[in-house]
């Protein structure tokens, strides 16, 4: 199958080839269009938001750092060696275009995960606060919503958590896996351990404070709290998780000047990376 094989860069990930493959093919059509301009801004999202579910089914599937690098070689290769005038490359994007069709008019999609599912949403929402990408996440003595919320335009990253006690946290900040530190993952016992076990240790973690707090609203909370606590984290934070492997788990930290000092609420990563992406497109 051709390296422009239009039925691998449909979305969503066609059946018809491992994840490994959807992932070169699109990775050589986002080359591709890099250097001649194929698309526009929203279909380049679009790609970009099929590109990265592609790569995260591929190193579910048990693909190495290598094989990702390699596939990366491939693609850009292949991108090169086409000239943008080429019938293979405009018949390619123009199945590109005509996939794009159906999954333009896609407003909400679920990436499920192996422990816990990234709801995205772009519709429209005028002046209202809501959650575009959330994870539900419950831990000892609270419940969390984690994930982008905001009006339209670009969300940030939110923490919104309740506890059960009334107590009031002064602080939260995110752990992270440090990749200059751990260059692979810490997965536990395996794929399936337990979100706790997918943080690595102390030394080996990069943590992000949040920049602000405030009482969380009624247009971000959901109905199972009554009250709760919002935490904002910066930018460079959203980017990072956006960067790390699908398998693996962060934690957001919620900081106590008394009793428990720290408590800790896990977020599985999944596809945190294709759902920021989807976002990207604007709601028409």
């Amino acid at each position: 199958m051709g390296i422009w094989a239009a039925a691998l860069c449909a979305m969503p990930a066609a059946a018809a080839a491992g994840p490994l493959d959807l992932y070169v093919e699109r990775t050589a059509m986002t080359a591709a269009d890099a250097r001649c301009g194929l698309f526009g801004e929203e279909l380049r999202a679009a790609l970009d938001a099929g590109r990265l579910q592609a790569r995260n089914a591929a190193v579910r599937a048990g693909a190495d750092p290598e094989a990702i690098a390699r596939a990366d070689r491939q693609a850009v290769a292949a991108a090169t060696r086409s000239a943008c005038d080429s019938d293979s490359l405009r018949s390619a994007a123009d199945h590109v275009r005509a996939a794009f069709d159906g999954f333009s008019q896609t407003r909400r999609i679920t990436y499920p995960g192996e422990r816990a599912d990234w709801r995205a949403d772009r519709t429209a929402g005028g002046e209202q606060h809501r959650w575009r990408l959330a994870q539900d996440a419950a831990f000892d003595g609270g419940r969390m919503v984690f994930g982008l919320a905001g009006r339209d335009g670009r969300p940030v990253l939110l923490a919104l958590a309740s506890f059960a006690d009334g107590r009031t946290p002064y602080a939260a900040r995110l752990a992270v896996r440090d990749v200059d530190r751990a260059g692979r993952p810490y997965l536990g016992l395996g794929a399936r351990a337990d979100l706790s076990g997918r943080l690595p240790p102390p030394a080996a973690r990069r943590t992000f404070a949040a920049e602000a707090r405030s009482r969380a609203g009624l247009d971000l909370m959901p109905e199972t709290m009554t009250s709760g606590w919002a935490f904002r984290f910066p930018a460079e934070a959203a980017a990072t998780l956006a960067e790390l492997d699908p398998r693996e788990a962060v934690a957001v930290e919620f900081l106590f000047s008394d009793g428990t000092p720290v408590r800790r609420a896990y977020v599985e990563v999944g596809d945190f990376a294709a759902g920021r992406a989807f976002l990207r497109m604007a709601a028409r």
